[in-house]
């Protein structure tokens, strides 16, 4: 936050409220995202966290309230659309594609970057060749960035867990996305690969200047990354302030922290 005021918004999500039948997911729920911070999203399992993400980037349609992205306002956001405007997704679940290599998951989170048709990338000369080259040299300065060069050619099925979340990381990446949407992206991690993440949200935040809102259920790591939280506890809306005044109110203690009254 600048010391003229708050950055500019921009992502505000206004009223949305989502229901599956009778099942209400997400009930009435109003906040924003300021450029350039790490804004976390936490609560208990069936809080709604990873429903409110996929309402943002389009998988989910709510059936009330709106979302102001950059300054245009829908009812409802197509994922393609999403996408290229500038919002990228790692999931809870990884999903890579399992069988390729890391250099080829990260291309292919260049697809929209890709702008020759299918007759020049089927031949790849001329314009599609040139255009490879770019994304490719993009491709590998991300694994640079993530530290991954050793594992560049190996299928991302053989690596270990913590090096698939950070390949996830880096297909987001590929992008070049305004808004990253982390769903608990050290979910599973031991303490070292927790660390290591960690960094790489702060550096994606600091040197890309990419907007981060993160899901993460270990508080000391949603502590130490976020400016402000956002807390939700099955459905609604129980607070949203900066990480300490969220640590200090009552009804999260009592809902999710489980820290008792003194």
């Amino acid at each position: 936050m600048s010391a003229s005021g708050p950055a500019e918004v921009i992502l505000e999500v206004e009223s949305i409220s989502l229901s599956f039948g009778v099942m209400k997911v997400l009930d009435n729920i109003s906040f924003d995202i300021r450029r350039g911070e790490i804004r976390s999203i936490i609560g208990p399992n069936g809080a709604g966290k990873s429903s409110m993400l996929n309402v943002i980037n389009g998988f989910y349609h709510p059936q009330q309230g709106s979302i102001t992205f950059k300054g245009e306002t829908r009812k409802q956001m197509a994922p393609q659309v999403a996408a290229s405007q500038g919002i990228a997704r790692t999931f809870q679940n990884i999903a890579l594609f399992k069988g390729m290599s890391t250099l080829d998951n990260i291309m292919s989170g260049r697809n929209l970057k890709m702008k020759t048709n299918l007759f020049w990338q089927a031949l790849h000369i001329g314009p599609a060749r040139a255009e490879e080259l770019v994304n490719r040299e993009a491709a590998e300065k991300i694994i640079d960035f993530l530290g991954i060069q050793a594992i560049r050619k190996k299928p991302v099925g053989k690596l270990p867990y913590g090096l698939q979340k950070r390949v996830e990381l880096g297909r987001a990446l590929a992008a070049e996305p305004e808004l990253l949407l982390l769903d608990e992206p050290m979910a599973g991690m031991n303490s070292e690969e927790k660390e290591d993440m960690c960094r790489f949200v702060l550096d994606v935040n600091s040197e890309f200047g990419t907007t981060i809102a993160l899901i993460e259920h270990d508080m000391g790591v949603v502590m130490d990354l976020s400016d402000r939280v956002l807390v939700l506890d099955y459905g609604k809306q129980l607070a949203d302030d900066v990480p300490d005044r969220v640590r200090a109110n009552q009804k999260v203690i009592d809902a999710y922290l489980g820290v008792p009254h003194e």
